[in-house]
């Protein structure tokens, strides 16, 4: 059993398991019947994704400096009670069963993906 960190989009992996989509937005252009057969998500879960104005920063972010911005702020936003909980709740998840956590973006190491692989770790998840 164990959480993989997945591209959402991507072609899915043997065993993977339920793929929640950890995104504010919904795709675009796609029909929301389509988001699990399309190889997005089966369930969407924005509550830690990173809020409209980290996303913004994020995608600004042209400097290690910026990038190291987003992250301190994007964890600060994990850190309040709602967001660890759900955290929580995954990392204990992850030693009963298997399913992905994503995002869209392609580099993980430019994502909050590379963030959130961190977060579950540090909760003694076990990440694939």
């Amino acid at each position: 059993m164990s959480v993989r960190i997945v591209r959402l989009g991507s072609d899915r992996s043997p065993h993977e398991g339920l793929r929640i989509g950890t995104v504010r937005r919904p795709p675009r252009g796609v029909k929301k019947s389509e988001y699990a057969s399309k190889n997005f998500y089966d369930v969407w879960l924005p509550t830690i994704a990173p809020s409209a104005g980290l996303v913004r920063l994020a995608q600004s972010a042209k400097s290690e400096r910026e990038w190291d911005r987003f992250m301190k702020k994007y964890r600060a936003e994990m850190a309040t009670p709602g967001c660890r909980a759900m955290l929580d709740l995954l990392a204990a998840l992850s030693h009963q069963t298997d399913f992905s956590v994503g995002c869209y973006c392609r580099d993980e190491s430019r994502c909050h993906r590379s963030v959130l692989r961190a977060l579950l770790l540090a909760r003694g998840a076990k990440v694939m």
